[in-house]
């Protein structure tokens, strides 16, 4: 009766997780939350309030597919500042990221094309890819590489059906990035091949301090570049997102938008001028500060405890940590920390199978007060289990 797509998808360990945890924290237990990749700041109130004066001023009809000219706008500011010059014709507004995604593998993708992604990576991925009969091929990356894939990787994977790749920088589960030289020298390859380069940057400027972040659109024009209010400007239940695309596509995936979605939410438009505006921003940048002061707190932790942190992330908020040591599965070792310490973290399984068993990921979206008693917790679970160092 249900398509094959919707009985083939995998649900998301971490969704029962959070739902585990919403059954203990109903009991009054407290749980430690590690789980879920969403800032735990309330949206900026600049934001709110910009929010607020569009529905007051009855901001409530479909716009244009592409967005909001004054949005738009403030992208293409947004990429100036960075020394990078966007037309705003090819920006186009979307709902989310995830919208922005199922226009692209529309756009990109026909039944059989193959797209190269990472394993591991961001798990959805690949159901956009099968939404339209695609066919996603992972790209095993590992720590001796930082968990990006190099020009070598690619070519290895490239094969008659493969049509693009779909890259992140930073990337989810692991926080890295990719090298700028591998960035270039992967799309010349790609576009040698007649075929397209995807990278997402919906953590941009949630980078570390020390790390100089630079825009895929910097170097390379006719890439497809993916990003979002979500993460850096925390509007995460907002869902809203932007695409940047050559020229070329402007067309056709407008016109892919208007079918699918007919224009991303109009209240949240008008909302997103205000989180490039100066006050909104330097409450990001505050928080950007405060997320690396996280890092620091649960990297330090965790490898007091004996875990192994291979790769410091350059940017988002994950730790991508090994748990080999333990001798424990990730998936058991994420369900006994929920049910007898009550501390979520994800397992590596929910982002792919290379390694999966030996890995977990750490989300420092809470406060420091929560990551030192989930540190405490996760001391007592490994002095329980006979693995305390």
């Amino acid at each position: 009766m249900y398509s094959q797509l919707s009985n083939d998808i995998s649900p998301f360990t971490v969704m029962q997780l959070v739902q585990r945890a919403g059954e203990f924290e109903a009991e009054g237990k407290r749980v430690l939350h590690f789980e879920v990749g969403e800032p735990d700041f309330q949206t900026a109130a600049p934001i709110v309030a910009a929010g607020h004066t569009a529905l007051d001023a009855g901001q409530t009809k479909y716009t244009s597919a592409q967005g909001i000219g004054e949005l738009r706008q403030c992208i293409a500011d947004f990429y100036a500042d960075q020394g990078i010059s966007v037309p705003v014709e090819r920006i186009m507004v979307t709902s989310g990221a995830s919208g922005g995604l199922v226009l692209l593998s529309s756009l990109l993708l026909d039944a059989g094309d193959e797209l190269l992604i990472t394993d591991p990576g961001y798990p959805c991925n690949e159901v956009f890819a099968k939404l339209v009969g695609g066919v996603p091929i992972k790209v095993p990356v590992s720590a001796a590489n930082r968990f990006q894939p190099t020009l070598a990787d690619i070519q290895s994977a490239w094969g008659a059906k493969t049509k693009g790749v779909l890259l992140a920088s930073p990337a989810n589960p692991t926080g890295t990035m990719l090298d700028a030289g591998e960035l270039v020298a992967i799309q010349d390859f790609v576009t040698a091949r007649g075929g397209f380069f995807i990278l997402d940057e919906i953590y941009q400027n949630l980078t570390r301090d020390h790390v100089t972040y630079t825009s895929g659109l910097s170097l390379c024009s006719d890439i497809f570049v993916l990003n979002s209010f979500s993460k850096f400007f925390g509007m995460t239940g907002w869902r809203l997102g932007w695409v940047v695309v050559p020229e070329p596509a402007v067309e056709p995936l407008t016109k892919l938008a208007q079918n699918l979605f007919i224009s991303p939410s109009t209240p949240a438009q008008y909302a997103a001028i205000a989180a490039f505006a100066d006050d909104a921003m330097a409450i990001h940048s505050q928080r950007k500060k405060t997320f690396e002061a996280r890092a620091k707190i649960l990297s330090d932790g965790l490898i007091a405890l004996g875990f192994n942190v291979p790769v410091m992330p350059d940017g988002a908020f994950y730790l991508y940590v090994d748990i080999s040591h333990t001798n424990m599965d990730s998936a058991d070792f994420c369900w006994r920390l929920i049910e007898e310490y009550q501390v979520a973290v994800t397992p590596g399984y929910d982002f792919g199978d290379s390694n999966a068993g030996d890995y977990v990921r750490f989300a420092y979206t809470t406060s420091d007060e929560s990551i030192v008693l989930g540190l405490e917790r996760i001391g007592q679970a490994l002095e329980d289990w006979g693995l305390k160092v």
